[in-house]
């Protein structure tokens, strides 16, 4: 195998997460787990890219790549010793290298990311020698509490999404499309040094703010209805995820009715989040709030999932029949919602973080109904 040498000096952040895992290694009882997914790659602040492998042995660590990311591996990384593999001269690509590095250290066992796995990949695998063992949620367990550098990467990107938010609802006038709102969403988040979006922006106006995950359209604002935001943005691998409605002009009274609804149940989500607390336990304190008031059909998925470097949802669930029991440290959106079809929906979203034993919101971005004038909504 052609290693090669790392140059520069060691990263503690790196070695901190190495440390981590070589101990869920020993926890599991497993003697390798190899890792693929970007989402781990970003928790060990290593290369990311999909010709970028990660090999964790008990004392070792191996980072396996191909020609391209060759140059940017011996800058970068400093604590993974790396590994060139030639995937276009036929052989098994980076899972030959995988092999040797497993019988050069006498494994009998390794982890995988079951979520990574194509089938054809796996069959691969099943001829290493080794046993396999498919890791799903031991995976998201490990990142489930963030340590204090995660909580505060996690409230810089918070704080970037507030300042966003309070930019973009300057520019709010009738007239304007769900296209340009979040054309504006994503113009100041990267301005504000963002890599990218969470997700795909959410942005419904009017009826359209039913849909949970109603995607922008060409619909333009009108007077007294509601729009509604959902975003996020990726700072430093940390995703944010905040949820505002505002309005130009007074809301309906059915639409105003239901945002006090909303939010009563919102903040009761917050004060549930407790160490010690079961998630579906917090959910209830939410959702039976919305139920007493006559809503809870319209109330049509959990009140929240954990928060981080995922890509995509992170643990934990928050919902009717999630049993996990939160700690400190875990991290969170609460988002209540009532969607009512053909009419409008309302949705508030925090992220927070559980510290010294309780919730603590992170999102500083007021949760008062909001009215913009309509002759200028520019003014609050």
């Amino acid at each position: 195998l052609p290693y090669l040498t790392n140059r520069g000096k060691g990263c503690c952040a790196m070695a901190k997460r190495l440390g981590k895992l070589q101990a869920f290694l020993r926890e599991q009882k497993l003697d390798a787990l190899l890792i693929k997914s970007k989402t781990m790659k970003k928790y060990m602040d290593t290369l990311t890219g999909s010709g970028c492998q990660i090999l964790l042995m008990r004392d070792q660590g191996y980072l396996i790549v191909d020609g391209r990311y060759l140059v940017e591996a011996n800058e970068r990384e400093h604590d993974l010793q790396i590994v060139q593999h030639m995937p276009h001269t036929g052989g098994n690509g980076y899972l030959g290298v995988v092999e040797e590095l497993l019988h050069k250290h006498a494994c009998t066992s390794m982890g995988v990311e079951s979520s990574q796995q194509l089938v054809k990949e796996y069959w691969r695998m099943e001829a290493l020698g080794v046993d396999i063992c498919l890791l799903d949620e031991e995976i998201h367990m490990l990142r489930i509490c963030k340590d204090e550098e995660e909580q505060r990467l996690m409230q810089e990107a918070v704080d970037i999404t507030d300042d966003i938010y309070q930019s973009v609802i300057h520019h709010l006038h009738i007239g304007m499309s769900e296209y340009e709102i979040s054309a504006l969403l994503q113009y100041y988040a990267i301005s504000a040094g963002a890599a990218q979006m969470s997700f795909e922006t959410i942005v419904g106006t009017g009826e359209r703010s039913a849909l949970p995950h109603g995607r922008p359209t060409g619909r333009k604002i009108r007077a007294h209805e509601p729009i509604l935001m959902d975003f996020g943005i990726q700072y430093k691998n940390y995703q944010s995820d905040m949820t505002r409605v505002c309005f130009i002009g007074k809301p309906k009274p059915e639409i105003a009715s239901i945002y006090h609804i909303v939010l009563e149940a919102q903040l009761a989500g917050i004060q549930a989040m407790k160490q010690g607390a079961v998630a579906n336990e917090v959910d209830n304190a939410a959702r039976s709030i919305i139920a007493r008031k006559g809503y809870g059909e319209y109330f049509t998925h959990g009140l929240g999932h954990g928060l981080g470097i995922g890509d995509g949802c992170e643990y934990p669930i928050l919902n009717e029949t999630s049993t996990v029991v939160l700690q400190n440290g875990m991290m969170m959106s609460c988002e209540p919602g009532i969607y009512l079809p053909g009419i409008g929906g309302i949705r508030i979203e925090d992220d927070v973080v559980i510290r010294d034993g309780i919730g603590v919101a992170m999102n500083r971005t007021s949760k008062e109904l909001l009215i913009l004038k309509e002759d200028a909504a520019h003014e609050v």
